[in-house]
């Protein structure tokens, strides 16, 4: 399939939001494809046979979108932002509901950028990601959304700009910011 086109999914968006079912069932195909290629690359690195497949994880993070009332959104970046938070906790809810320990067991692994993966060690578990993202919430909100849809949303920096409302080169100073944060912590371990 194709990119999807940002018009038309800004128009499908702005009609879904006013509850029509046939556009939201158009808009769930046309970024179908994108939000399945990003839930393919979380789960590259897991073992055949993992609980939670790439088709489901797009399924669970559209049914949350729509019953959590999240409409409307202003335009396809501001979706696939939300698309980004509805991710990132389904994955996070899987991996406790799995009963994943910071240490041993069967992690859930994730790659963050190969700009801040360490030379050698293995990806961050999710759970300590969630950790860290946490902790960083806490200092610097701003920067705890922009890694979320740029990590769990794939959204480009140009995209994030749109969806927060920042100039380009905030969002690339606070991504590298909060990437270098990250990086250090997820180094460090999930302890605080």
């Amino acid at each position: 399939m194709d990119e999807p086109n940002p018009t038309r999914v800004t128009r499908l968006v702005a009609l879904a939001s006013s509850r029509d079912a046939s556009a939201a069932e158009r808009l769930y195909a046309e970024v179908y494809e994108q939000l399945r290629g990003l839930a393919r690359s979380y789960f590259r690195p897991q073992p055949r046979g993992h609980t939670l497949q790439p088709t489901a994880l797009v399924h669970e993070a559209f049914v949350r979108l729509f019953e959590a009332g999240s409409l409307p959104w202003k335009d396809r970046a501001h979706l696939l932002a939300t698309a980004a938070r509805a991710m990132r906790q389904v994955l996070v809810d899987h991996a406790r509901r799995r009963g994943r320990s910071k240490r041993g067991g069967r992690w859930v692994r994730v790659t963050l950028d190969e700009s801040i993966a360490p030379a050698g060690p293995p990806d961050p578990d999710l759970l300590d990601l969630e950790a860290a993202l946490g902790r960083l919430a806490a200092l610097d909100p701003r920067q705890e959304r922009i890694v979320e849809m740029r990590f769990f949303g794939g959204l480009t920096v140009e995209e994030v700009a749109a969806a927060m409302d920042l100039s380009k080169s905030t969002v690339e100073a606070e991504w590298r910011v909060a990437r270098a944060w990250l990086a250090r912590e997820l180094e460090r371990g999930s302890a605080p």
